[in-house]
C-alpha cells in the first residue's frame, strides 16, 4: 500500500515508509545542492589539513572555495602516482588523507598498462551502501510489486592482490560484495536475489556462473527483473546457457549437482536447493534446444519487469542484442558510479537507453565541471593557464563537460576522464547524459584501449613481418559485439616488398596474440580471467583499400588536406567497404599472459 500519506514526495507516492524517507533524503539534498556542495568541500579540507598534499600547496587550514580554487590544481593519476605508490609500498603518513587508507580499488583504466590503484578509506562503503539505498525506492515508483518476487543478477568477485605494504588492491563491486554491508545485509523484500552468496562469493567464474544460472533456473517464476552490471555480462550469461544447458537439465532432471562445482561452500548450500524437477527440465530442454533464441529471456523467466544493466557509453552497442533476446524488455540504468567515486542514480529509470541521464547526488563528493567542446580537445583556461572549473549548480543545459572530484578518501580535482553532456536539472541538482570515456577507442567489456595503446600494439606485432620484408602501412579497427563475448578486429593493409620469401598464415595468427600481449592489463584480465573478450581478429585487406576509404571520405565532403585515417570505425557503409576488401581473416590461437600480480 502506498504510503504517500505518510511521507509524500515530489518524485512520486513511495512504496513504503523506507522508500519515503529515502526519496525525501534525494529531495533534500537535490534542492539544496550548492549549500550541499559547500559543505561538502569543508568537510573535505577540515579533515584532511594536515595531509600532505594540501600542506604541499599552502592550502592554511582554509576551507572555502575560492582559496581552494586558487591554490589547489587540477590533476590526472599521474600526477599523483608518486603518492599512490608510496602508500602501496607502506608508507602510512597522512599523505592524501587524514584517515587511514583501508585498501585500493583498481580501476579498469590503466596508467602504463596496469590498472589505476584508487585510494580508499573505510567509511566509503557507508557512502557507497547509502547510493545503493536510493536505488529501489526510486524504481519502486516506475514498476510496482518488485516485492512480490526475486531479481536474477549475475554478480561476480574478481582477482584480488595485495601491494607491496600489505593493503589490498581489488575492483570497487569485489570490495563491496567481500564487505559486511552486503554478506549481512538485513532483509529487504525488494532486494531478494535468486544468486546465494556463496555463489557470487565463489572465485571460480565457472562454478559462479553455473550456479547462479542453476538457482536462476529453479526460481524463474519468482523472477521479476534480471541483471548484471553491464549488459555485456548479461549476454555472456545468456552465451552461457546456449552452452551448458543440457549439463543444467541434467541437474534440475536429477536433483544433482554437476561434478565440476567443487567449492565446497557452493556445494553445502546447494544441497539444500538441488531436487528432481523433470517438468522444468522438459521445459528447458524444449526451449534451449530451440535453434530460434529470439525472446528467450521472457521465455524461461515470463515474469521479468525489466532488464537492470548498464547500457549507456560502449555498453550502448549492446543494446540491439538484448531487444533480441529480451523480446524488447525494458532496460534500467539506475546509477552512475566509479572506482574513484559513486556520483548519483537515474531518476527515471525506465526510460528508453538514449534518454537515460543521472542526477549527481550533491552528499557524495565534491564536483567541479571542466567545459569540454565536443569537436576539438580544447579546453576553456584562464590567464595563469590553469583551467577554470565551473562549480556543480552552475553548470549549463545543453554543454558538454569533463567531470573532476575531490573526495573524502583523499583525491583532490582529480580529472575522472568522463566526458558528460548536462541535460536538465533535478531541483537544484544537473542531470547529466554520459558522452563517452575520454581518449577511449575499443571496448568490449570493462577494457578501454586508447590510440597510442593500439598504436604500440600494432607496432610490436609488426615487428614479426620484418623478416618477410612485409610492413604494415595502415590500419583501423572496430569492437565487434556480434560475437558473443565480443572481440577486437583489427584490418590491416600490408605492403610485401619480396614476394619470394612469402608471409605464412601461422605468422599473421602470432600477430594477432602480440597484439593482445601488447595491450593494456585490463584487457588481458577480460581475455584470460573473466572470458569476457573474444580472440582479437586481425582481417588483412587489399593493397590500395585506405586509398578508396579516402575517396569515400572526400565524397562525403572530408577535406583532403585534413584527413586522417580513423583508428576506429563504426560507420556501416565504412565497414561494409572494408570487409569487401578482406584477402584474409587471421584470430589469435592463445591466451595473452596475464596474471593479478601488478608489473613492477
Amino acid at each position: 500500500m502506498a504510503v504517500d500519506s505518510i511521507l509524500s514526495s515530489p518524485l512520486g507516492p513511495p512504496a513504503c515508509e523506507k522508500d519515503a524517507k529515502a526519496l525525501q533524503f534525494i529531495e533534500e539534498m537535490t534542492r539544496n545542492a550548492d549549500t550541499v556542495q559547500e559543505r561538502v568541500l569543508a568537510e573535505i579540507l577540515s579533515r584532511n589539513a594536515e595531509t600532505e598534499w594540501l600542506k604541499r600547496f599552502k592550502l592554511g587550514g582554509a576551507t572555502d572555495r575560492e582559496t581552494f580554487k586558487s591554490k589547489i590544481p587540477v590533476i590526472t593519476y599521474e600526477d599523483i602516482q608518486p603518492e599512490i605508490q608510496r602508500i602501496a609500498n607502506g608508507d602510512r603518513s597522512a599523505i592524501l588523507s587524514a584517515y587511514p587508507i583501508s585498501e585500493f580499488l583498481t580501476s579498469s583504466g590503466t596508467s602504463g598498462g596496469e590498472r589505476k590503484l584508487m585510494p580508499t578509506i573505510k567509511e566509503e562503503l557507508d557512502r557507497r551502501q547509502l547510493l545503493y539505498s536510493l536505488l529501489m525506492p526510486v524504481m519502486n515508483l516506475y514498476v510496482p510489486g518488485l516485492n512480490k518476487g526475486k531479481g536474477l543478477y549475475f554478480l561476480f568477485v574478481k582477482s584480488e592482490t595485495k601491494t607491496p605494504g600489505g593493503l589490498l588492491a581489488r575492483p570497487v563491486l569485489t570490495s563491496y560484495y567481500k564487505s559486511e554491508h552486503f554478506k549481512t545485509r538485513p532483509y529487504d523484500p525488494y532486494m531478494v536475489y535468486t544468486s546465494p552468496n556463496e555463489a557470487i562469493l565463489c572465485p571460480d567464474s565457472f562454478q559462479s556462473m553455473y550456479t547462479q544460472m542453476l538457482c536462476g533456473l529453479i526460481e524463474r517464476n519468482q523472477v521479476l527483473r534480471l541483471g548484471a552490471v553491464f549488459a555485456s555480462g548479461l549476454l555472456r550469461a545468456i552465451r552461457f546457457l546456449q552452452l551448458h544447458w543440457p549439463e543444467l537439465a541434467h541437474d534440475v532432471q536429477t536433483g544433482t549437482l554437476n561434478s565440476k562445482i567443487t567449492n565446497l561452500a557452493l556445494i553445502d548450500h546447494m544441497k539444500n536447493v538441488m531436487k528432481p524437477d523433470p517438468d522444468l527440465a522438459s521445459f528447458m530442454t524444449q526451449e534451449c534446444s530451440n535453434e530460434n533464441w529470439e525472446g528467450i529471456l521472457i521465455r524461461i523467466w515470463p515474469n521479468t519487469k525489466y532488464l537492470d544493466v548498464i547500457v549507456t557509453g560502449a555498453m550502448a552497442q549492446y543494446i540491439p542484442t538484448l531487444n533480441y533476446y529480451s523480446g524488447g524488455l525494458p532496460m534500467a540504468c539506475t546509477m552512475y558510479a566509479s572506482s574513484e567515486c559513486y556520483f548519483g542514480l537515474n531518476l527515471n529509470p525506465m526510460c528508453t537507453p538514449s534518454e537515460v541521464s543521472y542526477t549527481i547526488m550533491p552528499n557524495m563528493a565534491y564536483f567541479e565541471f571542466l567545459p569540454h567542446a565536443s569537436t576539438t580537445n580544447s579546453v576553456h583556461f584562464t590567464r595563469d593557464s590553469s583551467p577554470r572549473l565551473v562549480d556543480l549548480a552552475d553548470v549549463e543545459v545543453g554543454k558538454e563537460y569533463e567531470l573532476v572530484i575531490t573526495t573524502y578518501a583523499g583525491l583532490y580535482r582529480y580529472r575522472v576522464g568522463d566526458i558528460l553532456r548536462v541535460t536538465g536539472f533535478h531541483n537544484s541538482a544537473p542531470q547529466f547524459h554520459f558522452v563517452r570515456r575520454k581518449n577511449v577507442l575499443l571496448s568490449i567489456d570493462s577494457d578501454k584501449t586508447d590510440e597510442s595503446e593500439l598504436q604500440r600494439a600494432v607496432e610490436n606485432a609488426s615487428k614479426l613481418l620484418a623478416k618477410f620484408n612485409t610492413s604494415v602501412v595502415e590500419y583501423t579497427s572496430y569492437a565487434d559485439t556480434k560475437t558473443i563475448p565480443g572481440h577486437y578486429v583489427i584490418y590491416w593493409e600490408l605492403l610485401t616488398k619480396d614476394s619470394s620469401n612469402s608471409l605464412s598464415y601461422d605468422v599473421l595468427n602470432e600477430c594477432c596474440l602480440e597484439m593482445e600481449e601488447s595491450l593494456n592489463s585490463v584487457y588481458r584480465q577480460c581475455r584470460v580471467a573473466d572470458h569476457s573478450i573474444g580472440p582479437l581478429e586481425i582481417r588483412v585487406v587489399k593493397g590500395g583499400t585506405f586509398e578508396e576509404l579516402m575517396d569515400y571520405a572526400i565524397s562525403r565532403g572530408a577535406s583532403i588536406n585534413q584527413y586522417k585515417v580513423p583508428r576506429c570505425v563504426n560507420f556501416t557503409p565504412i565497414m561494409e567497404l572494408l570487409d569487401s576488401r578482406v584477402v584474409s581473416v587471421h584470430f589469435s590461437q592463445d591466451l595473452p599472459h596475464w596474471t593479478p600480480e601488478r608489473r613492477r
